[in-house]
């Protein structure tokens, strides 16, 4: 029977999922609303149960206009604002009860969760274990390796291998990078080359691979039949330094400090343990009977 694959979740995309799309309706005793809390409780439960982890770490983001990314950039996520207290309350309460539920739990204020993810995985794939990545960000694409890596955007049960990326996103997930660093990306402030989009950015790297091949031969580039080819490869050449400055914005860290001999076992609580944090937000009641069902405690 083949082994599991390590599990590693990138925290926000669930936390937020919920913290827009749920109503305000159950709030803690000092007032704050936990809607984001709520839902990413009912996550994290379905997920331990049905999933049923043996090697598992989730990841947080909280270096907003720390990253060492603003130091290459500094109009890196510059849009983005910064969590508001009541946002903040939730964020830490999430983080919190990831850490009573005994899951290997990761945050840094210089490196992003992505990074983690990309670390720990990277480690991961050293041992020969495969990685499934819990998350919707193409992003993280980079990341898979190995045939059996898995891309898994959970809410929407699409899981997606190394081999089939391209199916998906029109590029191989090692040219990720390459692609991310042509198209820009409007979420996170990083500016594309102009006048190259989606489909001409694909069809440049099935054609040449990588950029580092088209700016080997610019002419080659010029010549390739695309639509505008002779002005793609000026741009190329014009916005080069900018490009790079993508690149280096849009390419995962896999070296993060203290990660590489991180313990991803999961080691559950008790019941009760978990069951009391909930009563401190006034979610016990709702819970209770996922708890009682639930495999997965001491």
């Amino acid at each position: 029977m083949p082994s599991q694959p390590v599990y590693l979740i990138d925290a926000s995309i669930y936390i937020f999922r919920a913290y827009f799309s749920m109503p305000d309706e159950w709030f803690s005793p000092e007032g704050y609303s936990v809607n984001a809390l709520n839902g990413y409780t009912q996550f994290l439960l379905k997920f331990l149960q049905q999933v049923k982890p043996q090697q598992i770490a989730i990841a947080y983001d909280e270096s907003l206009g720390t990253c060492f990314r603003n130091d290459i950039y500094p109009g890196y996520k510059a849009s983005r604002m910064l969590p508001d207290e009541e946002l903040a309350f939730q964020l830490e309460a999430c983080k919190a009860l990831t850490e009573i539920m005994g899951i290997p739990t990761f945050a840094s204020d210089r490196y992003e969760a992505d990074d983690i993810i990309a670390t720990l995985a990277h480690s991961a794939q050293q041992r020969g274990d495969d990685v499934t990545i819990v998350s919707r960000d193409k992003d993280l694409g980079q990341i898979l390796k190995q045939t059996n890596d898995i891309l898994w955007d959970y809410a929407a049960d699409k899981r997606i291998a190394t081999g089939d990326f391209i199916d998906h996103y029109a590029v191989e997930s090692q040219q990720m990078t390459d692609f991310l660093a042509l198209v820009g990306d409007t979420i996170d402030d990083i500016p594309g080359v102009p006048g190259i989009g989606k489909k001409t950015a694909a069809a440049l790297l099935r054609q040449f691979g990588s950029l580092d091949n088209m700016h080997k031969d610019l002419s080659a580039v010029a010549a390739s039949g695309l639509r505008g080819a002779k002005a793609i490869a000026d741009k190329l050449l014009d916005y080069r330094s900018q490009i790079k400055m993508a690149q280096a914005l849009v390419r995962l860290e896999y070296n993060v400090p203290a990660l590489a001999d991180a313990s991803l076992n999961w080691q559950p609580a008790s019941k009760d343990t978990v069951a009391f944090f909930l009563d401190e937000y006034a979610l016990g009641q709702r819970f209770q009977r996922q708890l009682d069902n639930g495999y997965c405690w001491k």
